[in-house]
């Protein structure tokens, strides 16, 4: 069957569909809540009949996200869960292991300190701390930056795959957003190699005029970079030259937050 419209749009999916996942979704809280179920208890649980109960347990184990349990009959998680959680976890312990560096960094440097990540072509921020002198209450937790203009963009561009940046750089797009951002690939790829180089990445009013940043990778314990540490303050008072001089304490920062990590390089 078709996903297009004859109009070639994407279809809508089917209103079965939507509520065969709402049950899905459904038979994992029961399973969450009581620990183990079985097929009458389930069926009762969501309002359907046993059949249904035992279709969607079927598929919910082939995927391992539910297992019977010892008993016949009754089901309870499966390991599948894990592996999803896993990619909320790190970015949980991201948060948690970042907290107390963010914190003192905010004061050494005396500005606003993030840590984001990638997220499809754009940087995502998770955690801030804002500076003792950090102007205005403007909160970047949750939003999506673009890669090209933003120091913790650019340094999470840096540690990708030529081949991998390459096409998230065409996602993006690369739009000016001021006089002062890079759009060229060739230009963009020399700043890249330089942060990757001296293990910290800049941006001079490129995303937002009269706003200077800088960031540094945080690695896993794999030594993969999984997120930047950046630092942003206005032009007037975090100079390019500010940043430059305190661009180590940055990376110590970033280097404690990866050592929490697990990271031992």
């Amino acid at each position: 069957m078709s996903n297009y419209t004859a109009d070639g749009e994407v279809a809508a999916p089917a209103a079965g569909g939507v509520q065969s996942v709402d049950r899905a979704i459904s038979v994992l809280e029961i399973l969450a809540q009581r620990g183990e179920a079985g097929v009458s208890e389930v069926a009762a649980e969501i309002d359907v009949h046993k059949s249904t109960a035992f279709r969607l347990l079927g598929a919910l184990e082939v995927r391992g996200l539910v297992e019977q349990a010892a008993e016949r009959g009754k089901y309870r998680l499966g390991f599948g869960i894990v592996r999803l959680a896993g990619a909320v976890t790190g970015r949980l312990d991201l948060t948690q292991q970042g907290r107390v560096v963010c914190e003192r960094l905010s004061e050494e440097i005396g500005e606003t300190v993030n840590i984001a990540v990638l997220q499809e072509h754009y940087a995502v921020n998770l955690y801030q701390v804002r500076g003792p002198g950090a102007i205005g209450t403007h909160n970047w937790v949750g939003q999506l930056t673009p890669l090209h203009v933003t120091s913790s963009g650019k340094i999470l561009l840096a540690h990708l795959p030529a081949t991998e940046r390459a096409a998230v750089l065409t996602a993006s797009g690369m739009q000016k957003l001021t006089s002062h951002t890079i759009t060229s690939r060739t230009k963009l790829e020399k700043d890249l190699a330089e942060a990757r180089e001296r293990g910290y990445a800049v941006t001079l009013e490129e995303f937002e005029i009269g706003l200077h940043a800088m960031a540094a990778p945080i690695r896993s314990h794999s030594g993969e970079v999984v997120a930047a540490l950046s630092a942003s303050g206005p032009e007037y008072r975090f100079t390019e030259q500010r940043i430059h001089e305190l661009a180590p304490v940055l990376i110590n920062g970033a280097e404690e937050i990866s050592r929490r990590m697990g990271y031992v390089g």
